[in-house]
Formats: C-alpha cells, structure tokens, sequence
C-alpha cells in the first residue's frame, strides 16, 4: 500500500534530517533529500538523530530538483508544499496516499519556481510573532495528519 512520503528541499540541518528518517523509518514512510544538502549525509549528527533507525529508513537521495521533479512526473505523485506562505491550514486539506510532503531549507525554504510546481500549498497555523516551527516538528505534524486521514 502506498503512503504519503516526506521530501526535503536541499536541507541545511543534519540534525533535523536525521530526526525525519527516524520519523520515517517509525512511521514506515519514505523519505526524499533534494539535493544538494548543506551537509555531507554521513554527517554525525545526522547519524547521532537518527540514531539505528537510518538503517530502517527507505531514503532517496535526489542530486537536485529536476531529477526529483523528472522522477516525481514519472510516478503521478501529487507534491503538497508546506509553507508559511500558504493561506490553507493543513488541517482542511484532503490528503492521498500518493502526496509527497514537501518541506523547504531551513534558512530559505523553497524558491518560487518550486511553489509554482507544488499541486497544493498548506500551512501549519501559528500565534502572532510566531515565525515558524522546527522542521522535523512540522514534518511530523503534517505527516501524522497525512497518515491519520488516510488510515495508511
């Protein structure tokens, strides 16, 4: 059965990549890491945040973009970005299984000419002054809602 799948837009942190492939690899999910990262992947703190679950994740590594995008084509596969920018709450959004999740850099997120690709854009709803959350806390929450509305 396919699931939604975490992908991660050229990410800065080892830290927070790490804590996705061990969300993944608990949550049987795949993980997707659009390159280049701003880290070289057997980092230690990567390996330090995944702990032994690396082993369990089914990660992809993409060498950039387009051939993620060539290969995301070639598999129908819908990309729902989160984004600050977007104006929908991920909460009223209807997932599929076959969504990939789409999370931009740390520092930058994701450049417009990727927001133009995204098939859905969804925020995660926070206080006023709140810039954003962590994200390997946001990767979370939004595959837990994923996961949640379609019983995968």
């Amino acid at each position: 059965m396919t699931k939604p799948a975490i992908a991660l837009y050229q990410p800065d942190i080892p830290g927070n990549t790490g804590s996705i492939l061990r969300l993944g690899a608990c949550l049987g999910i795949e993980v997707h890491v659009i390159g280049p990262a701003g880290f070289d992947m057997s980092d230690r703190n990567l390996k330090r945040a995944g702990m032994d679950y690396l082993e369990l994740a089914a990660l992809t590594n993409h060498v950039s973009f387009d051939t993620f995008e060539g290969w995301r084509k070639k598999t129908g596969r819908r990309l729902v970005l989160s984004t600050t920018k977007a104006a929908l709450p991920y909460l009223d959004f209807a997932y599929r299984t076959d969504d990939i999740l789409l999370f931009g850099r740390e520092s930058a997120g994701v450049p417009e000419s990727v927001h133009a690709l995204a098939d859905a854009r969804v925020v995660i709803p926070m206080q006023p002054g709140a810039r954003s959350l962590n994200l390997a806390l946001s990767a979370a929450i939004l595959a837990s809602e994923a996961l949640r509305q379609t019983r995968t």
